[in-house]
């Protein structure tokens, strides 16, 4: 009685919604045969993005983008809402997963060659997803609202702002102001749960109808390159000679990958729970470390390596080039061989870069590329002197915070110019102009210190001399 009432109703439907004609054919498409493990990435992205949709709706439920409330509500959804913990564990390593499976998804389209044609669209559309995902992550970082957070936007606002002509008016419109405040939780808030999903979810659409249209590519071959003129009559050949049905013959193995990523993201989420809340938000909060999330640690690791006349065309021009060079890349090599063993040039590349991203983010996460707020006064060994105004000196270098970016004799941090031989480098004019005008990612402290804090500063770093007892 009751499967033939739920038969009915499923009759019903799907005559009216005509699911059997429309979706089954999709499922059952064919696949190449030897579509095996290397093409699972893209569905455990996909399946990523679900899992970050879900737990976000349930987020925004409860979290309030408005100044002070938002920490508070997040809080609120850390420690007593019902599962909120979990919620919220799994949407920052689903953020995780879905970085990973993207940047493995893509690296297989690269080493396989199939972004040449007639693929180039698909590759085009999955670059637009891999800067929207980056978006969401980075958006999702300020969404947190503590110090760290603010405090990264507050950087990146600084590395905008070198941007010729339009940096002052880049940095306004992502701000919504001069500087961070409830405006620019919103602008960001409104930017990560409606603007940059809606890019993904027309990309997405777009990248799996072009999956459709032009079929999963087939493995490699070495001694077979595609030619244009050829390539679609061959491909629908072989398909239909030895391909099998997607669903349930390839699709099987999506399911697997996809169903234990959730899984392992369930249970960090559980086991390990969400990264912990810092402060609240304090401007006035110099010991606030704003270190972004891993996978964006490899670019500030780059930045910390650059000279500083180098940072405005590194910042500038860095993303550009990269940017520029996966949108062109289809175009660039649209035919010709596509087995690894035939492009030694696209392995080694592959290699290069994954490499350089992993030590990169290992740097980024160990390296100072940020202040050390951690950094202690210097010892008497390092100050070596029993003048008065030396001593007084080196006590400002530390209540002042010079010590937290610049090294003398090992301690201190790293951010700024070593100097524990300025006094060798500078004249006592340099070190005075120095100080009063500030520079390079460093404050004035014109208005800061008085003048006889002044003169002891400055004769303890003119001390700083390793000639001196000679």
């Amino acid at each position: 009685m009751i499967s033939r009432t739920c038969k009915k109703v499923w009759q019903w439907f799907d005559d009216r919604a005509g699911v059997t004609e429309t979706v089954m054919p999709i499922m059952t498409h064919l696949a190449p045969r030897d579509a095996r493990w290397w093409y699972v990435f893209g569905s455990a992205a996909a399946c990523a993005l679900v899992v970050q949709v879900i737990t976000g709706v349930f987020l925004a439920l409860i979290y309030v983008p408005g100044g002070e409330e938002a920490y508070q509500s997040l809080k609120f959804i850390t420690e007593q809402a019902p599962f909120g913990s979990l919620l919220r564990g799994m949407h920052y390593y689903g953020a995780t997963a879905m970085v990973v499976m993207v940047l493995l998804h893509m690296s297989q389209v690269f080493l396989h060659g199939t972004y040449k044609f007639p693929r180039e669209l698909n590759w085009i559309s999955g670059v637009v997803l891999l800067f929207c995902m980056l978006g969401m992550a980075f958006t999702g970082q300020m969404l947190r609202w503590d110090s760290n957070g603010v405090w990264s936007i507050v950087v990146a606002a600084e590395m905008m702002g070198n941007v010729p002509l339009i940096g002052h008016e880049l940095v306004r419109l992502v701000l919504a102001g001069d500087t961070v405040n409830g405006a620019t939780l919103s602008r960001f808030f409104v930017l990560h749960v409606m603007v940059l999903p809606g890019v993904m979810a027309a990309s997405l659409g777009l990248h799996m109808w072009l999956v459709l249209r032009h079929g999963i590519s087939a493995m490699p071959k070495a001694g077979d390159p595609v030619d244009p003129a050829t390539y679609r009559e061959k491909y629908e050949t072989e398909l239909k000679a030895t391909g099998e049905p997607f669903w349930p013959n390839a699709m099987w193995r999506d399911l697997v990958v996809s169903a234990l990523m959730v899984i392992v993201i369930f249970l960090l989420a559980w086991l390990v729970g969400p990264p912990a809340m810092g402060q609240p938000p304090d401007p006035s909060d110099l010991h606030a470390n704003p270190a972004p999330d891993w996978y964006f640690l490899f670019y500030f690791a780059i930045l910390s390596l650059m000279p500083p006349s180098w940072e405005v065309f590194v910042i500038v021009g860095g993303p550009l080039v990269v940017g520029l060079g996966l949108f062109l890349l289809p175009f660039l090599s649209t035919r010709g061989e596509r087995a690894p063993s035939k492009r030694p040039w696209a392995v080694g590349a592959l290699i290069c870069v994954w490499l350089g991203f992993i030590v990169l983010t290992i740097y980024g996460a160990k390296a100072p590329w940020s202040p050390d707020f951690a950094a202690r006064p210097l010892t008497a060994e390092v100050v070596d002197s029993e003048d008065p105004a030396v001593q007084r000196g080196a006590t400002l270098f530390f209540k002042k915070g010079c010590i937290y970016c610049h090294e003398i004799s090992g301690q201190g941090g790293h951010r700024g110019p070593n100097l524990s031989d300025v006094g060798l480098r500078l004249t006592k004019a340099d070190l005075i102009i120095r100080i009063n005008t500030g520079g390079h990612n460093m404050p004035s402290f014109a208005g800061n210190m008085e003048r006889e804090q002044l003169d002891d500063l400055v004769v303890f770093l003119q001390s700083r001399n390793p000639d001196r007892d000679r």
